[in-house]
């Protein structure tokens, strides 16, 4: 077991230490430094077939009126034709290059009942995939991806509205913290003294309290085209004691979305006095399509061999157990509902179904496969690659009613899948578990890529 897994770089000797500043982009080890952009930046563009068409044309045109004094001036003519011929395909290449470099396209999503304004921002790349986002919560409210026949459709559940969302829902898409899944009767002890915590899931803290990062309107900037994808960064910055949890923590979370129909989401955040911290997003997965019936028949692998062994009420017991022989055997590709009802599995009964803490393979702090989950109707794929040190598989078990979604779509029971990359429930009330802790100096760093695919 590690003892520590959490980056944790002092930040007076790393190259990123200044990534809060002012909606500047922190490096990623791939991608180098962003230059400020304007805030707003018109996505309106010609669409490339068309200009290509109206160049094509006009190129004819230009040919067509040189032929006509061919027999007048031959060498002036072959210039001229040459020059025509350089001067549209340049306007050809740039053009297409302008529409595959676009940057992401801002619009309002309306305004809280406190009158602030929320946005939504699109990513898409030159295939037509796209993600939209809100700083609403850091909300992902949809993942278009086409399927084996190339049909696109959102893959994340969502709501229809900003309204919606503010009026509740089941952390669809939400950007979670700042404590992701629970804490055991609200509770902690941090270098000798014991934090009281919002307590909003029976005796435990979930996600961070009753206003966790999920509500936090966070200010959002930097629009960006790198590195062959569209980029956003959402900022926040939680108060000393919100939700009982101790320090100012600047956060900072940057969405991009690239050609290969990848969503990577890569979190950053300081604090000033000695914390806690575990962030993910908690997107609900449906790769027939939101909306689509249950996931039962999805196949999942999950590259696991240990779980964290849980009491009724979903927290560690401390025990570390193999997923060997139990329904949580995940190893091989398996069909999901196969083992989902198993009564005579505790754990199960505890969760309704899957919702459990699998610890992945590999060395934490370096980004590896999570899971793998397939549609074999549709044929869609999803990979979740993590550098943490385990994933939170839960399966829509607490989704009893239905849910009104997107689409006028409906959302019911076991309807989705969630892959929440995190430190292990509880860590801070758990001395053997990975730290959860963050210094001052420190930088807490998480990766998480949602890779979209098809088989056919």
């Amino acid at each position: 077991m590690q003892n520590i897994i959490i980056d944790r770089t002092m930040a007076g000797h790393t190259s990123d230490s200044s990534f809060f500043l002012h909606h500047t982009s922190f490096p990623h080890p791939s991608l180098p430094p962003a230059p400020l952009t304007p805030r707003f930046r018109s996505p309106i563009q010609r669409p490339p077939e068309k200009v290509n068409s109206y160049q094509k044309n006009q190129t004819c045109q230009s040919r067509h009126k040189v032929s006509l004094i061919v027999r007048a001036d031959p060498i002036h003519t072959m210039k001229t034709t040459i020059l025509s011929a350089l001067a549209g395909s340049a306007a050809l290449t740039l053009t297409t290059l302008s529409a595959m470099s676009k940057d992401p396209v801002v619009t309002t999503f309306g305004k809280l009942k406190d009158g602030r304004e929320a946005k939504l921002i699109t990513l898409e790349n030159a295939s037509g995939a796209s993600v939209q986002i809100t700083n609403y919560g850091g909300i992902v409210v949809s993942f278009n991806v086409p399927d084996k026949d190339g049909k696109m459709d959102s893959i994340v559940l969502g709501k229809e509205s900003l309204a919606e969302y503010e009026a509740g829902h089941p952390f669809f898409g939400a950007l979670t913290g700042r404590y992701a899944n629970r804490i055991a009767k609200g509770k902690f002890t941090l270098e000798g003294k014991e934090y009281t915590l919002a307590v909003n899931n029976g005796p435990n803290s979930l996600h961070g309290g009753k206003q966790g990062f999920d509500k936090k309107l966070w200010e959002e900037g930097n629009y960006t085209f790198r590195d062959g994808g569209q980029v956003v960064v959402l900022t926040y910055t939680s108060p000393d004691g919100e939700e009982g949890y101790p320090g100012t923590l600047k956060c900072e979370v940057r969405y991009s979305f690239d050609d290969k129909n990848e969503l990577r989401i890569d979190y950053r955040a300081t604090t000033d006095k000695t914390t806690v911290i575990n962030l993910t997003n908690h997107s609900y997965f449906n790769l027939a399509g939101h909306g689509s019936g249950t996931i039962l028949d999805h196949i999942a692998q999950i590259h696991s061999t240990q779980y964290t062994d849980t009491d009724a009420d979903l927290i560690p017991t401390g025990e570390i157990k193999d997923v060997a022989g139990t329904p949580l055997d995940f190893r091989k590709p398996t069909r999901i509902g196969d083992r989902i009802d198993q009564k005579d599995f505790a754990p199960l009964k505890f969760g309704a179904g899957y919702d459990h803490n699998f610890i992945v393979e590999g060395k934490p702090g370096t980004l590896r496969p999570a899971a793998k989950v397939t549609d074999p109707k549709t044929g869609r794929t999803l990979e979740c690659l993590t550098t943490e040190p385990a994933v939170q598989i839960y399966t829509a078990n607490h989704m009893d009613k239905p849910e009104k979604g997107r689409d006028g779509r409906t959302y019911n029971f076991r309807g989705a899948f969630c892959l929440e990359t995190q430190h292990y429930p509880d860590s801070p009330n758990h001395p053997s578990f990975p730290t959860t802790t963050l210094k001052p100096g420190e930088t807490y760093r998480h990766t998480c890529v949602y890779r979209a695919g098809v088989v056919k």
